[in-house]
């Protein structure tokens, strides 16, 4: 058996009466703690991330495209729809999904209450798989072979101000010349807790756009790309650029919502120092139990020097122990992280308000490789720390270590 493996465990048995005993048991528990916090923070952190990234998306896309204009208003000017770069896609590096859009802007009315909103009609072509966590009530928009859908999705929010529920029937005003009116029915309900959507935004067939714009079947506000990669989006954009016509314009969702995406960022930059904080501390922690096990272990350390034991072994003794110690506190510290995460993602225990944080409750993703990443960094970081205390072991003299009283 390895020599220093094999003292190394019986110094990691010590008595429960043991000073070094109760040391070691808080060196195990600053270890867990600190995996604990990481893999929450971490959870908890992509939850937030994840959640908004499906809300932002599911009406704005990662990549918009429409004609360069002037015109500021919810206006839009047509685009043909068969065109290189819509019929094309595939060709396109890092798109996983295209479809066309258009907007309209009009006045939801009921008897009692008026309401300004934008209808955005979407096609056949629609990504509905978006809109399934968002739709809290109702059902897809069904398409017509013969004419457009006269059906429409509202959000939580106007359908409270309204008072409407699925199966009522809204009429909507458009403003144009001459004005047109339609009635429609209310097939669904979503809610984003984003304000920009829940508060303006109605989903509808875009043959009703078309229609009200005097528009044929080939024509569509704008062209929205979706990409495989989120964080290739600069790198997707530039090749879906260079294949733009010059009478259009591109935009990206980071730069129609920088606000959102900025405090995202902030989000990621708090987390960092927060990890930074927690290892600092537990490499700290762990550090000083091995630096107080070594000193109640100093008579032994004089004896292994006075067989003939090298610094080199003696120094491995300890390392192993370290080792061993924070292995344990790993484990242990995942099985709580995870379970603590777990135990959220299924029961929803600590709410939010979603004025404030956009969702009713802490979101929990895990990602696999991002805690696998941790686990490794704890371990390695470690090993490192453990290395600086053990040098004292050079500095025992074995005539001094062998009289050392504890």
């Amino acid at each position: 058996m390895n020599f220093p493996v094999f003292v190394a465990r019986r110094i990691r048995q010590p008595q429960n009466a043991t000073f070094s005993a109760t040391v070691s048991r808080v060196g195990i528990a600053s270890i867990a703690l600190g995996v604990v916090v990481g893999i929450v923070a971490l959870a908890v952190l992509f939850g937030f991330k994840g959640t908004i990234y499906q809300k932002v998306f599911l009406f704005g896309s990662h990549i918009q495209v429409s004609k360069l204009t002037l015109n500021q208003s919810f206006e839009e000017s047509p685009i043909l729809l068969h065109t290189p770069v819509y019929d094309q896609w595939q060709k396109i590096p890092g798109i996983r999904h295209r479809q066309a859009v258009a907007h309209k802007a009009g006045i939801l009315k009921t008897s009692d209450e008026i309401q300004g909103a934008v209808l955005k009609g979407v096609g056949r072509d629609y990504d509905w798989q978006l809109l399934k966590e968002s739709l809290v009530e109702g059902r897809p928009i069904q398409f017509s072979d013969t004419s457009y859908a006269e059906e429409i999705i509202l959000s939580r929010v106007i359908s409270q101000k309204l008072n409407l529920k699925v199966g009522d029937n809204i009429i909507m005003y458009f403003v144009q010349n001459p004005p047109r009116v339609r009635k429609l029915n209310i097939v669904g309900i979503y809610e984003t807790n984003l304000e920009e959507f829940d508060n303006q935004l109605v989903l509808g067939d875009i043959g009703l756009v078309q229609r009200l714009n005097g528009w044929g079947s080939d024509s569509v506000g704008a062209y929205e790309y979706f990409v495989n990669d989120f964080d290739q989006l600069e790198t997707t954009a530039k090749a879906l650029y260079g294949q733009l016509p010059s009478d259009m314009r591109m935009e990206r969702v980071t730069d129609r919502f920088r606000p959102l995406f900025e405090w995202l960022q902030l989000l990621d930059q708090n987390t960092s120092i927060l990890l930074v904080l927690v290892l600092f501390v537990t490499c700290f922690n762990i550090a000083s139990v091995l630096l107080v096990m070594m000193m109640e272990r100093t008579p032994m350390v004089g004896l292994l020097k006075t067989l003939g034991s090298p610094n080199t072994q003696i120094r491995r003794i300890f390392f192993y122990v370290g080792i061993q110690l924070a292995v344990k506190g790993l484990l242990i510290g995942n099985i709580i992280g995870i379970g603590l995460c777990m135990i959220q993602s299924y029961f929803h225990l600590i709410p939010l308000d979603p004025t404030n944080y956009f969702m009713n409750t802490v979101p929990i993703v895990f990602d696999w490789k991002a805690i696998l990443l941790l686990n490794v960094g704890i371990i390695l970081l470690i090993a490192l720390i453990l290395l600086l205390p053990t040098l004292i072991i050079s500095r025992i003299r074995p005539i001094q270590a062998l009289v050392f009283k504890k």
